[in-house]
Order: structure tokens, then sequence, then C-alpha cells
């Protein structure tokens, strides 16, 4: 008998994944946790019947939060990860030397828990001395620092059910206060491919757009990501992510990645016109005042 999950990215279109094996079905205080197995993606994790990343594509969403910034802030030394309790974003960032601190906020002890047990190799990254894991809802715990961190990385899942807060303006406007004065910010930004997701890019950038004085998007091609098509968000008080870009630099560390390279960079923000669109008609919202 053959075993598949689904993924529902709307009513009417879903990816569908061939299982070998389910390894783990438990629900935490927040939400429903399945790891499973496959021929092609290898083993990958599902929140709430999401998927989060798989053995295959993690790669890909890890390198480009973290990379994107690290190649244009000149001098990063205290991180915020709001999210990241499966260790990914905070192992690409702990192959940068200078990186003194790395501060991860994961709200669900589970999550951690079956990323370490199922996800060795992406959950080493918490093991480096220079990370500090806390198991706290994220918007509460950024509320009250101010001008802490050079580099905050939202990777949380979406803005919908337990991550939700950490989509709102609220949220953002904390984010600026606890980065200093040269900070950037980097977050998630979705996928503007079907009607639901591309409500949700609007109000996003909207809200960070409203908040900082440089607010670029970029992209990635994410097979598991809903139309295999994902947006970030790079927003900074000082740093543009093109003109303060330093390929010299950045190669130079010698730094071997899959995905990420200094000429995708510059591609990255090179958007499709509908995308381009989409963030302009937001931005000009903004500017009229509603």
């Amino acid at each position: 008998m053959e075993m598949w999950f689904s993924d529902i990215s709307t009513p009417n279109i879903k990816l569908n994944i061939r299982v070998k094996k389910q390894l783990f079905s438990e629900r935490s205080d927040i939400q429903q946790v399945d790891v499973f197995d496959s021929e092609d993606l290898g083993r990958f994790i599902t929140l709430d019947g999401e998927i989060v990343f798989s053995e295959k594509d993690e790669f890909i969403y890890d390198e480009m939060v973290a990379h994107v910034p690290m190649a244009v802030h000149p001098n990063v030394k205290k991180v915020l990860v709001i999210g990241g309790g499966d260790g990914g974003v905070a192992k690409e960032l702990c192959r940068y030397p200078e990186i003194e601190r790395i501060d991860v906020v994961e709200e669900d002890e589970m999550f951690v828990y079956v990323s370490k047990k199922f996800f060795p190799e992406t959950a080493e990254g918490l093991a480096d001395p220079r990370v500090n894991l806390y198991i706290q809802d994220g918007l509460k715990f950024i509320r009250g620092k101010v001008g802490e961190y050079d580099l905050i990385i939202n990777d949380s899942t979406d803005p919908f059910g337990p991550t939700e807060g950490l989509f709102t303006k609220e949220f953002y406007g904390s984010c600026y206060k606890a980065l200093n004065d040269s900070g950037v910010m980097v977050y998630q930004h979705g996928s503007p491919f079907y009607d639901e997701d591309e409500a949700e890019c609007r109000k996003m950038h909207q809200k960070v757009f409203r908040c900082f004085p440089v607010s670029r998007v970029y992209q990635a091609h994410i097979p598991t990501c809903p139309s295999g098509y994902w947006l970030f968000g790079f927003a900074s008080k000082k740093y543009h992510p093109i003109s303060d870009f330093n390929a010299e630099k950045w190669n130079a560390r010698g730094i071997k990645t899959w995905y990420y390279t200094t000429n995708l960079h510059l591609g990255s923000f090179m958007l499709p016109r509908y995308v381009v669109d989409i963030l302009k008609e937001a931005e000009e919202k903004n500017n009229g005042g509603e």
C-alpha cells in the first residue's frame, strides 16, 4: 500500500510526495509536528500539515537568509535568529568567525528536539558555543531590546497560526528598536504566486517599508515551498543590499556553498515584473496614508 503526504497550497492545488515511512507524529503545546522519509526529498518535517523543510532543499533557504546579509553588513558581531529551532540558519552563521553571539529564540521545544533527533547535520548549528538557545515567544523576547543586534533573521514559518505575531507592525517596530544604528533585518517574505499568499506579501511589505529606510525583496527557487518560488525581505537602517554589497570580500572568505553565490546575490534582487508591481503597489498604498 502506497503512502502519500499532501501539502495543500490552495483549495485547488497540492504537492503530493510519496512517503516511505512516517518517523514521528506528535502534537506539542503549540502545533502538530510530523517527520516523514521519502525517496526523492529524503526526510522532511511538517508543522500543522505544512512542509517546513526537507533534507533535499533546506540548504537553499538557510544559505539565502544567512549569506545575503553577511555579504552586505561589514561588521556583524551579534545576531538574533527568531525561530530557527532546527539549527540550519545558525549553522550557516557559525561559518563567520567574527560573529561573537547568536541568540536563537524558538517557541516550540518539541521542534528543537525533533530536529536534533532526525536532522542532526542541520541541528549541529545549535551546538556551537556562540549559540544561545531560548525556548520563548519571539515577540516577547524582543520587546524591550534596544540597539543590541547587528543582524536579526526572522526564521519563523508563516504569518498564520502560532507565529502570526511575528508578522505584525509591532514586531517589525520592535526589530527596528532592537537593531543598532547600522542593523539589518532579513525575513521570509512568502510566495507571491497564489492569490492567498500574494495578499500576505503585500501586507508584509507595507509594514516593513513603513518601518525601515531601506526595504528590498529578493528571491530563491525552493522546491517544497508553495509554487516552488519564495521571497525574502532585506530591511536595514543603513546598508543597501546592492550598493553596499562587497562580492570581492565575501568571495575571499572561501565559504563553500551549494546555492548562494555573489552573482546570484545580485540576480536574486532582479524580480519578475508581477512581483515588482505587487511591491510597488504596496509602497504606494503606504505613501497614500492607508
